[in-house]
């Protein structure tokens, strides 16, 4: 069983900057695929920013700048640091990655129970 565990969230003033974890745990052999979305109240999901099957980095095109995605491989965790936050930047934000449990096995996706970041003005 994987579980990707997100922490880092919280009540910060416009300008401010936080910095989430995610951290999976359990069964895994591989990840190929691990990032981070966002969805604000009414409206959908969003690609915040992750890390590709290739290794590269996508971000969303208004998080370019702010915001930015890294790893440590040897923890399993990511983590997004986010500068000049907004407050259309209030969102809970959710760790996902696509993940393979076994040598030989297929990929499955996996999503956290997601942080609440909230930005006053």
């Amino acid at each position: 069983q994987v579980q990707l565990v997100e922490s880092g969230g919280g009540l910060v003033q416009a300008g401010g900057s936080l910095r989430l974890s995610c951290a999976a745990s359990g069964s895994i052999f591989s990840i190929h695929v691990m990032g981070w979305y966002r969805q604000a109240p009414g409206k959908q999901r969003e690609l915040v920013a992750a890390f590709t099957s290739s290794g590269g980095t996508n971000y969303a095109d208004s998080m370019k700048g702010r915001f930015t995605i890294s790893r440590n491989n040897a923890k399993n965790t990511v983590y997004l640091q986010m500068n000049g936050l907004k407050p259309e930047d209030t969102a809970v934000y959710y760790c996902a990655a696509k993940i393979q449990a076994e040598a030989g096995s297929g990929s499955s996706d996996y999503w956290g129970q997601g942080t609440q970041v909230t930005v006053s003005s």
